[in-house]
């Protein structure tokens, strides 16, 4: 429903791409064949759909408490799935310009989805005026250069609609010096993430973030990744006005529409690692950079406030008993 109605193309067709445990792959594509005409014909669309699953190389090695490798009862070694940030590759793969990137379990019934279509449509403007800026200045760049104004203009559009910090003494710089700073900046993929009020849901949420160097740059943070021993650290997030509800739309081309390398984006220090369990035991794994926490850590990323009518995770069956599934 949501992909007719937002990213359908000039020939109508709307493409969706699923990524899915190997396990249930045979089962989610019966039931997509068995709806996909109805809803061809209902909406008057063709859907074009793919499916990828997590790569097993992304798979991590669990150990126990002695931090020794977890073994199976048969001897093997056990290895698990990283988290959603191993889905970084499954992005890359995808052969598009801009997508959308959202929750399965996030399902708002039809007759209530009127906001999710504005929002959509919102941020996937914003992020499209964003991209075909920054890309004008990057090939001007290229042709041989721009003027003190025009980069001056630029400094401004960075700092203001994509929240960029620059270092101080940037208007000391001389032109060349200014154009190569730029560059720097705004050559990198883009997000645009819908953010909601903060109405007490498990999960990340928008931050300033300060890194190693001294650098800042808004982040989606998840609760796992704050020290809550650090009491500062702690009362920011209990703080924090905004939630994360895994909304976003990403341009991953570059100004030449080249894709780019998305791995030379990630912030590797951002991993996790999570107590888990296997056969009645307990083990430690570890867990890749989220997708859209440390494997985003360098896109350019904007926060764009969204209704919190487009955000209804059902996660437990208890969760359809909200109002907006009634």
């Amino acid at each position: 429903m949501e992909a007719a109605k937002y990213v359908r193309d000039s020939r109508n067709t709307a493409s969706i791409h699923f990524t899915l445990s190997p396990e249930h792959t045979e089962k989610f594509n019966d039931r997509i064949l068995h709806v996909l005409a109805g809803y061809e014909h209902s909406l008057e669309v063709k859907f074009d759909i793919s499916y990828s699953i997590q790569k097993s190389s992304t798979d991590t090695l669990a150990v126990d408490e002695a931090n020794l490798p977890f073994r199976n009862p048969d001897g093997s070694l056990l290895f698990r799935p990283a988290g959603h940030g191993a889905l970084l590759q499954n992005l890359g793969d995808i052969d598009a310009d801009i997508i959308f990137v959202k929750n399965i379990d996030n399902i708002v019934p039809d007759h209530l989805k009127g906001p999710t279509f504005e929002y959509k449509k919102l941020i996937g403007g914003y992020l499209m005026q964003a991209r075909d800026r920054i890309n004008n200045f990057l090939t001007k760049a290229e042709k041989g250069g721009l003027s003190a104004e025009e980069l001056n203009e630029t400094i401004v559009f960075a700092r203001e609609m994509l929240m960029i910090p620059f270092p101080s003494g940037t208007e000391t710089l001389n032109t060349a010096e200014k154009q190569s700073l730029l560059v720097s900046k705004l050559n990198r993929p883009v997000r645009v993430c819908g953010m909601v009020k903060n109405e007490g849901e498990p999960g990340g949420g928008p931050f300033w973030v300060l890194d190693d160097h001294g650098n800042e740059s808004l982040q989606i943070v998840e609760s796992s990744q704050v020290d809550m021993r650090n009491d500062q650290q702690k009362d920011i997030l209990q703080s924090s006005t905004h939630f994360n509800p895994v909304d976003l739309v990403c341009s991953i081309r570059d100004y030449k529409g080249n894709k780019f390398k998305l791995q030379d984006f990630v912030d590797e220090s951002t991993g996790l690692i999570s107590l888990k369990s296997s056969g009645g035991k307990t083990l430690k794994a570890q867990e890749l950079p989220g997708l859209w926490n440390g494997s985003m850590a360098d896109w350019i990323t904007v926060f764009v406030e969204v209704p919190i009518i487009t955000f209804n995770p059902v996660k437990t069956v208890n969760d359809l008993l909200r109002k907006e599934h009634q």
